[in-house]
């Protein structure tokens, strides 16, 4: 949103950075193995309900949330979205714990020699909740939903070049999905949790999936709520009910675990871990990840238009300082790159450390000196992200930039001027680099809220897309990601570890480099004991 240390209290330092072999590595110690306090006391969660054999309700606190919240399989936007998707919907595919995918509701997922044409063929005898079959009309009405013109879904500009009009249903179970050119990285986009697979006739406001649990209740800006679903595709949950529950305030968030009114936190404040971790009824699970927070500029709008102020601004961040005191210590380094676990991810790109000197040249050389002043929005977007504002703040003035900040609520920053604030930050799960570039830095991306356009880098994101031979592609991708590097609008300055908090009655989370908190909100397998 890397291997894992052995103890709870440990910090990554500049030394285990520069010692990993590799940025790209899945190195989830045993495949994501967690740093978790282990059960102290088994005392005081004031859980409703639940014994060690399951049942119960799992009452789950998630950072942000507005009265733009939605239920919707296809328009997720925000933390609270994500996990209520997570759980409502499955899709075709899914990503596993170490990033690899595994087949969900598909039974398989097969180009052709080409890869112009994909052919999907559903599992047999699953249902959505509501009893209807999981069948060829779902998957194609689900494509033309998402690829609706008049309404598109989050992911529908990585299927812009899919034959929406010439899908064609083989039987009751398989479906051939034509492309216009190749289209490599569709099995991955199929793992994307904006993919879930809905019944014709779907209506997000009675929402019907095939996830793991079935739609109850839901308060915009509040909480929600779910119920096991009996027929889920990988086994009924072990829990019988989910309350997803909103917090904008992070001190809330904390406070309603240690209290017991909820019995997990996702994103614990790296400022209040030892809080958690003082408490003998609770416990921390440390999930290190590809998930990345940077800060956002925007390439269209003053001063952020000029190349040179875009390179010295990230010239200004001391990265480990950042990490150590915006997250704890909690992290590892970026280099201004997402897509950390991509096979392709360049290696051979220097890494970018401060230069206070070679930034206010360059400031100079753009006509500042001395004399910049700009706006950073933040606010409780995501653990991490205020202090990181206020640390890159400090920092700025070493190169003489003024940083004002504009703290702004959850609800604002998601909201009209979403996309559109000119100098920002964001949070984003791990992807491989084609499809976190379809999702924000490609022209008509439904979060392209740096407002990047370069015709160098779309040549070669688009020829990358439709190159069914590894190497090449790998050469495409690796020059898209040089370029990105020197011009793109993006600070990459660190990976956050995720860090849940949960009561020691809860048993059963497993942590997940694909950036999302708790598992990848996996309620699945969850217990809490009586």
């Amino acid at each position: 949103m890397s291997s894992l240390p052995s103890e709870s209290d440990h910090r990554p330092t500049a030394q285990d950075t520069a010692a990993a072999p590799s940025r790209r590595s899945v190195l989830m110690a045993g495949a994501a193995g967690a740093v978790v306090v282990p059960a102290l006391s088994a005392c005081g969660s004031g859980s409703s309900g639940g014994s060690g054999e399951g049942g119960g309700r799992l009452r789950v606190g998630v950072a942000g949330g507005s009265s733009n919240d939605t239920v919707d399989a296809h328009d997720p936007t925000d933390n609270p979205d994500i996990a209520r998707v997570y759980n409502l919907y499955a899709g075709l595919c899914r990503f596993a714990a170490d990033f690899s995918i595994e087949l969900a509701l598909a039974e398989s997922l097969e180009p052709n020699e080409a890869a112009d044409v994909w052919t999907a063929t559903l599992k047999k005898d699953l249902t959505f909740h509501d009893g209807s079959p999981v069948n060829a009309d779902a998957l194609i009405f689900t494509l033309k939903r998402i690829t609706d013109p008049d309404k598109p879904g989050t992911s529908a500009e990585q299927l812009s070049t899919m034959k929406r009009d010439e899908l064609k249903k083989v039987d009751d179970l398989t479906v051939e999905i034509p492309f216009e050119k190749p289209y490599v990285t569709f099995k991955e986009l199929c793992a994307e949790y904006a993919m879930g697979v809905v019944p014709e006739g779907y209506d997000p406001e009675k929402p019907v999936g095939a996830g793991p649990f079935a739609f109850k209740e839901f308060t915009k800006g509040e909480r929600s709520l779910f119920t096991a679903f009996d027929g889920y595709w990988d086994g009924r949950p072990k829990i019988d009910e989910v309350e997803i529950i909103n917090f904008a305030d992070e001190s809330a968030r904390v406070n309603a675990l240690v209290s017991g009114e909820v019995d997990v936190i996702a994103q614990v404040p790296h400022s209040q871990i030892e809080v958690v971790e003082s408490n003998d009824n609770l416990q921390i699970m440390e999930s290190e990840s590809g998930m990345w927070l940077p800060f956002t500029m925007r390439v269209d709008q003053e001063p952020f238009d000029d190349v040179k102020v875009r390179q010295a601004f990230r010239l200004i961040v001391d990265r480990q300082k950042m990490i150590d005191q915006a997250l704890n210590g909690y992290g590892l380094v970026g280099n201004d790159m997402y897509s950390r676990f991509d096979p392709f991810y360049n290696e051979e790109l220097p890494q970018r450390e401060q230069d206070i000197e070679e930034a206010r040249k360059l400031l100079k050389e753009a006509g500042y000196e001395d004399d910049l002043e700009v706006e950073l929005v933040t606010g409780p977007i995501n653990a991490g992200a205020e202090a990181a504002a206020q640390v890159f703040q400090e920092q700025a003035k070493e190169a003489g930039v003024t940083v004002k900040l504009k703290r702004v609520t959850s609800e604002e920053f998601y909201g009209d001027n979403y996309l559109k604030w000119t100098f920002a930050q964001d949070f984003w799960s791990a992807r491989h680099y084609l499809s976190q570039a379809a999702q924000g830095s490609y022209p008509g991306a439904p979060f392209n809220e740096t407002h990047w356009e370069d015709e160098e880098w779309i040549e070669l994101v688009d020829e990358a897309r439709q190159t069914t031979d590894d190497d090449e592609r790998k050469e495409l991708v690796q020059k898209a990601m040089e370029i990105e590097y020197e011009r793109g609008g993006y600070i990459v300055w660190g990976f956050p570890s995720m860090i849940d908090g949960m009561s020691t009655k809860v048993k059963g989370f497993e942590p997940s480099v694909v950036g999302h908190p708790l598992g990848g909100y996996n309620f699945r397998s969850v217990t809490i004991e009586g």
